[in-house]
Protein backbone atom coordinates (compact mmCIF):
# COMPACT_ATOMS: atom_id res chain seq x y z
CA UNK A 1 0.00 0.00 0.00
CA UNK A 2 2.89 2.62 1.11
CA UNK A 3 4.50 1.60 -2.87
CA UNK A 4 1.51 2.79 -4.26
CA UNK A 5 0.60 5.51 -2.74
CA UNK A 6 4.50 6.63 -3.31
CA UNK A 7 3.69 5.93 -6.84
CA UNK A 8 0.46 7.87 -6.72
CA UNK A 9 2.98 11.10 -5.34
CA UNK A 10 5.63 10.75 -7.99
CA UNK A 11 2.84 10.46 -10.77
CA UNK A 12 1.44 13.57 -9.44
CA UNK A 13 4.73 15.81 -9.02
CA UNK A 14 5.54 14.72 -12.54
CA UNK A 15 2.67 15.12 -14.57
CA UNK A 16 -0.33 17.33 -12.82
CA UNK A 17 2.36 20.65 -13.99
CA UNK A 18 2.71 22.41 -17.26
CA UNK A 19 5.32 20.00 -18.62
CA UNK A 20 2.46 17.32 -19.54
CA UNK A 21 0.83 19.94 -22.00
CA UNK A 22 -2.59 19.20 -22.99
CA UNK A 23 -5.61 21.04 -21.85
CA UNK A 24 -7.51 20.71 -18.74
CA UNK A 25 -11.50 20.49 -18.74
CA UNK A 26 -13.91 20.64 -15.76
CA UNK A 27 -16.73 18.06 -16.16
CA UNK A 28 -19.86 17.72 -14.36
CA UNK A 29 -21.36 14.76 -12.18
CA UNK A 30 -22.19 12.19 -14.61
CA UNK A 31 -21.16 14.03 -17.55
CA UNK A 32 -19.21 11.39 -20.36
CA UNK A 33 -15.92 11.89 -20.98
CA UNK A 34 -16.11 9.54 -23.68
CA UNK A 35 -18.03 6.40 -24.82
CA UNK A 36 -17.20 3.28 -26.03
CA UNK A 37 -15.95 2.57 -29.67
CA UNK A 38 -15.27 6.25 -30.16
CA UNK A 39 -11.76 6.96 -31.78
CA UNK A 40 -9.27 7.28 -29.24
CA UNK A 41 -6.72 9.50 -29.83
CA UNK A 42 -6.05 11.07 -26.43
CA UNK A 43 -5.72 10.22 -22.90
CA UNK A 44 -6.87 11.70 -19.46
CA UNK A 45 -5.39 12.76 -16.15
CA UNK A 46 -7.80 13.57 -13.13
CA UNK A 47 -6.30 16.50 -11.30
CA UNK A 48 -9.69 16.54 -9.26
CA UNK A 49 -12.74 14.55 -9.14
CA UNK A 50 -12.96 10.82 -10.17
CA UNK A 51 -14.17 8.78 -13.17
CA UNK A 52 -15.65 5.16 -13.40
CA UNK A 53 -15.50 3.23 -16.38
CA UNK A 54 -17.39 0.59 -17.77
CA UNK A 55 -17.64 -1.88 -20.29
CA UNK A 56 -20.33 -3.72 -22.38
CA UNK A 57 -20.96 -6.53 -24.34
CA UNK A 58 -23.09 -7.69 -26.85
CA UNK A 59 -24.72 -10.12 -24.58
CA UNK A 60 -24.38 -8.46 -21.34
CA UNK A 61 -25.57 -4.94 -19.55
CA UNK A 62 -22.70 -2.57 -18.74
CA UNK A 63 -20.15 -3.48 -15.64
CA UNK A 64 -18.28 -1.26 -13.75
CA UNK A 65 -15.10 -1.63 -14.62
CA UNK A 66 -12.66 0.70 -12.45
CA UNK A 67 -13.40 3.68 -9.95
CA UNK A 68 -10.62 6.18 -10.59
CA UNK A 69 -9.58 9.39 -8.48
CA UNK A 70 -6.93 12.12 -8.27
CA UNK A 71 -3.59 11.26 -9.95
CA UNK A 72 -4.74 8.41 -11.96
CA UNK A 73 -4.22 8.04 -15.76
CA UNK A 74 -7.24 6.87 -17.82
CA UNK A 75 -7.92 6.16 -22.09
CA UNK A 76 -4.25 5.34 -21.87
CA UNK A 77 -4.57 2.01 -24.16
CA UNK A 78 -4.63 4.79 -26.81
CA UNK A 79 -0.27 4.52 -26.03
CA UNK A 80 -0.61 0.76 -27.01
CA UNK A 81 -2.02 1.01 -30.77
CA UNK A 82 -5.86 0.66 -29.64
CA UNK A 83 -7.95 2.84 -32.27
CA UNK A 84 -10.81 2.77 -30.32
CA UNK A 85 -12.45 3.30 -26.65
CA UNK A 86 -12.73 -0.34 -24.68
CA UNK A 87 -14.71 1.60 -22.00
CA UNK A 88 -17.18 4.08 -20.98
CA UNK A 89 -15.76 6.98 -18.58
CA UNK A 90 -18.10 9.09 -16.74
CA UNK A 91 -17.10 11.33 -14.08
CA UNK A 92 -18.65 10.27 -10.49
CA UNK A 93 -18.96 14.15 -9.29
CA UNK A 94 -17.94 17.72 -10.36
CA UNK A 95 -14.08 16.94 -11.78
CA UNK A 96 -11.17 18.88 -13.40
CA UNK A 97 -9.39 16.55 -15.91
CA UNK A 98 -6.70 16.98 -18.31
CA UNK A 99 -6.70 15.89 -21.50
CA UNK A 100 -3.04 15.01 -23.26
CA UNK A 101 -2.79 14.00 -27.02
CA UNK A 102 -1.29 10.40 -27.77
CA UNK A 103 1.05 11.99 -30.02
CA UNK A 104 2.31 14.44 -26.75
CA UNK A 105 2.56 11.77 -24.78
CA UNK A 106 4.44 9.56 -27.13
CA UNK A 107 7.09 12.20 -28.15
CA UNK A 108 7.12 13.04 -23.91
CA UNK A 109 7.93 9.41 -23.39
CA UNK A 110 10.81 9.14 -25.93
CA UNK A 111 12.73 12.09 -24.91
CA UNK A 112 12.45 12.04 -21.36
CA UNK A 113 13.43 9.15 -19.27
CA UNK A 114 11.87 10.31 -16.10
CA UNK A 115 8.06 10.25 -18.07
CA UNK A 116 8.78 7.05 -19.11
CA UNK A 117 9.32 5.81 -16.04
CA UNK A 118 6.33 7.36 -14.05
CA UNK A 119 4.15 6.24 -16.51
CA UNK A 120 5.11 2.86 -16.34
CA UNK A 121 4.99 2.82 -12.63
CA UNK A 122 1.47 4.28 -12.73
CA UNK A 123 0.48 1.33 -15.07
CA UNK A 124 1.94 -1.22 -13.15
CA UNK A 125 -0.24 0.30 -10.14
CA UNK A 126 -3.65 -0.05 -12.13
CA UNK A 127 -3.20 -3.66 -13.08
CA UNK A 128 -2.62 -4.10 -9.47
CA UNK A 129 -6.05 -2.03 -8.62
CA UNK A 130 -7.89 -3.75 -11.50
CA UNK A 131 -6.50 -7.57 -10.51
CA UNK A 132 -7.60 -5.98 -7.21
CA UNK A 133 -10.85 -5.19 -8.43
CA UNK A 134 -11.68 -8.36 -10.07
CA UNK A 135 -10.75 -10.24 -7.22
CA UNK A 136 -13.14 -8.12 -5.11
CA UNK A 137 -15.97 -8.84 -7.34
CA UNK A 138 -15.55 -12.48 -6.73
CA UNK A 139 -14.54 -12.92 -3.36
CA UNK A 140 -16.86 -10.32 -1.33
CA UNK A 141 -20.31 -9.75 -0.26
CA UNK A 142 -22.59 -6.53 -1.91
CA UNK A 143 -22.18 -4.87 1.36
CA UNK A 144 -18.69 -5.04 1.54
CA UNK A 145 -18.10 -3.89 -2.00
CA UNK A 146 -20.24 -1.33 -1.15
CA UNK A 147 -18.38 -0.18 1.88
CA UNK A 148 -14.83 -0.21 -0.56
CA UNK A 149 -16.48 1.71 -3.44
CA UNK A 150 -17.87 4.47 -0.07
CA UNK A 151 -13.89 4.17 0.82
CA UNK A 152 -12.18 4.55 -2.54
CA UNK A 153 -14.51 7.78 -3.56
CA UNK A 154 -13.70 9.17 -0.38
CA UNK A 155 -10.17 8.56 -1.51
CA UNK A 156 -9.70 7.30 2.56
CA UNK A 157 -6.55 5.26 3.14
CA UNK A 158 -5.78 3.59 6.21
CA UNK A 159 -3.37 6.56 7.29
CA UNK A 160 -6.11 9.13 6.29
CA UNK A 161 -8.08 11.65 8.50
CA UNK A 162 -10.50 10.05 10.49
CA UNK A 163 -13.20 10.81 8.50
CA UNK A 164 -14.12 12.57 4.69
CA UNK A 165 -16.92 14.04 3.05
CA UNK A 166 -17.90 13.58 -0.54
CA UNK A 167 -20.63 14.93 -2.76
CA UNK A 168 -23.32 12.30 -2.27
CA UNK A 169 -23.46 9.57 -5.35
CA UNK A 170 -26.80 8.50 -6.54
CA UNK A 171 -27.97 5.22 -5.33
CA UNK A 172 -28.59 4.12 -8.70
CA UNK A 173 -24.74 4.57 -9.46
CA UNK A 174 -23.68 2.79 -6.84
CA UNK A 175 -25.69 0.33 -7.46
CA UNK A 176 -23.75 0.02 -11.04
CA UNK A 177 -20.87 -0.16 -9.09
CA UNK A 178 -20.82 -2.70 -6.83
CA UNK A 179 -23.14 -4.91 -9.15
CA UNK A 180 -25.80 -4.96 -7.11
CA UNK A 181 -29.43 -3.53 -7.50
CA UNK A 182 -30.83 -0.38 -6.09
CA UNK A 183 -32.92 -1.51 -2.83
CA UNK A 184 -30.18 -3.42 -1.66
CA UNK A 185 -27.80 -0.18 -1.86
CA UNK A 186 -30.62 1.88 -0.15
CA UNK A 187 -30.67 -1.12 2.44
CA UNK A 188 -26.70 -1.11 3.03
CA UNK A 189 -26.32 2.70 3.40
CA UNK A 190 -29.36 2.79 5.77
CA UNK A 191 -27.60 0.93 7.84
CA UNK A 192 -24.11 2.06 7.57
CA UNK A 193 -25.44 5.24 8.73
CA UNK A 194 -27.31 3.83 11.96
CA UNK A 195 -23.83 1.98 13.00
CA UNK A 196 -22.11 5.14 12.27
CA UNK A 197 -20.13 4.25 9.61
CA UNK A 198 -21.54 7.02 7.26
CA UNK A 199 -23.71 10.74 7.90
CA UNK A 200 -25.68 12.50 5.90
CA UNK A 201 -25.58 16.42 5.67
CA UNK A 202 -25.93 17.91 2.28
CA UNK A 203 -22.79 15.67 1.38
CA UNK A 204 -21.95 11.92 2.29
CA UNK A 205 -19.27 11.58 5.06
CA UNK A 206 -17.73 8.81 5.09
CA UNK A 207 -16.00 7.25 8.12
CA UNK A 208 -12.90 5.18 8.99
CA UNK A 209 -14.59 2.83 11.31
CA UNK A 210 -16.38 1.77 7.32
CA UNK A 211 -12.93 -0.26 6.85
CA UNK A 212 -14.60 -2.37 10.15
CA UNK A 213 -17.28 -4.07 6.96
CA UNK A 214 -14.29 -5.49 5.26
CA UNK A 215 -13.10 -7.36 8.46
CA UNK A 216 -16.22 -9.24 8.35
CA UNK A 217 -16.57 -12.86 6.71
CA UNK A 218 -16.73 -13.23 3.17
CA UNK A 219 -19.98 -15.11 3.05
CA UNK A 220 -21.25 -14.21 -0.08
CA UNK A 221 -25.02 -12.65 -0.25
Amino acid sequence: MKRIRHIASHVKGFFSGPSLGGRIFRYGGNQNVYTQGEPADTLFFIQEGGVRLTTRTRTQPSAVTAILGVNDFFGELCLAGYPLRMSTAVTLTDSSIRTIKKEKMLELIRDNSKAANSLVAHLLASVKNYRDHVADLLTSTAEQRLARVLLRLAHLDEDGPASLEIPNPSHQVLAEMVGTTRPRINFFMNRFRKQGFVQYDGGLEVHQSLRKILRKPKNRL
